[in-house]
């Protein structure tokens, strides 16, 4: 793997981020129903303001979505990832850390006290990023999602700056 570079997204990112999306997730680590609806464009949930995007070799491999928790002022200051995937080929590699690292740096920029996000009980490689990277679960919502036949609970982490 050459440098993973963090750059802002672009409109242009819209088809390879779509595919990390359709091929990064299950039934243990994201909704499938939100797979079936993805229709096709990444960018119909947020645009790519919201998007830092990892390359490596000029091919986008990794995504998170940054964004701000709360829109009235009383939340100010905490900011949600509110997704981040790494392609499937491109696991193992530190993409998910570099994602993490730019998030924080850039959290830091914006003046956030904190940064918060949720991940299934069941997504154990992603609880480990987040642990190395000092997020810690603030929260338990057991049994909240029933997928696939199965009970998951959801996770509340966050990281205070």
């Amino acid at each position: 793997m050459s440098e993973v570079t963090i750059r802002w997204a672009e409109a242009a990112d819209d088809a390879a981020l779509l595919e990390i999306e359709l091929t990064s997730w299950d039934g243990s680590t994201g909704f499938p129903s939100y797979l079936e609806r993805l229709g096709e464009t990444f960018f119909g949930r947020s645009g790519p303001e919201a998007h830092l995007v990892a390359e490596d070799a000029g091919v986008v491999v990794g995504y998170v979505r940054l964004e701000e928790k709360y829109p009235f002022p009383e939340g100010a200051g905490v900011l949600a990832i509110n997704g981040l995937a790494v392609a499937p080929a491109a696991r193992g590699r530190g993409v998910g850390s570099a994602l993490l690292d730019a998030v924080t740096e850039e959290a830091r920029s914006r003046g956030a006290r904190k940064i918060s996000l949720h991940t299934f009980g069941t997504n154990t490689a992603a609880r480990r990023l987040y642990a190395r990277h000092g997020y810690v679960v603030e929260a338990t919502h057991t049994a909240e999602f029933l997928i696939d036949g199965n009970l998951t609970d959801d996770l509340v982490l966050a990281k205070v700056l």
